[in-house]
């Protein structure tokens, strides 16, 4: 299931179109101030967002390969996590593999 959510003006080159798994409910709040977030997009609409660290590694096996996956820690805030390949984290974000060869 999915959700249109409308955006303010400054975010219309967003996609607007959210699966109800990235959405929360929200409890209103007097005193909670909403402030629009600094965002700079690129022209191709995507936003730089960047791995914050490792959190574990494993191996699986897969028609006799072994396949190296990390769990990647995106946000601190949201606890986004994905497994991702080692291979192609390494590549891209060395930095969060210190001390291991």
């Amino acid at each position: 299931m999915v959700y249109e959510i409308a955006l303010p003006s400054h975010l219309a080159n967003l996609h607007n179109i959210f699966h109800v798994s990235q959405l929360r409910k929200y409890i209103p709040d007097p005193s909670h101030v909403l402030e629009a977030d600094d965002i700079q997009g690129r022209e191709d609409l995507t936003v730089e967002a960047g791995p914050v660290q490792i959190l574990d590694s494993q191996i699986k096996q897969l028609r006799g390969k072994e396949i190296r996956t990390v769990k990647v820690l995106w946000d601190e805030t949201t606890q986004e996590m994905t497994w991702e390949m080692e291979d192609l984290m390494r590549q891209s974000y060395l930095h969060l593999f210190p001390g291991k060869l």
